[in-house]
């Protein structure tokens, strides 16, 4: 029976930026260059497939640009 891997949708603690990981993974490297421990980490939420977390985050950064007052080019 093959493990289903899970990806967990978090936080970065230094800068805000939303990232993903394998949920079995403990650190994750930022662009910020801030490595994130993920059990210190704000945790969002958790998708089977990378593709949704990519999905995930997206909606995400588009409602905190909204919110800071950015517009998005059409």
């Amino acid at each position: 029976m093959t493990k289903i891997k899970r990806y967990i949708i978090f936080q970065c603690y230094g800068c805000g930026r939303y990232l993903y990981t394998e949920k079995t993974k403990k650190t994750r490297q930022c662009p910020c260059g801030k490595t994130v421990k993920l059990k210190k980490a704000k945790e969002i939420g958790e998708t089977r497939k990378p593709e949704e977390a990519r999905e995930a985050i997206q909606k995400l950064q588009e409602k905190e640009s909204e919110k800071k007052g950015f517009f998005k080019y059409k």
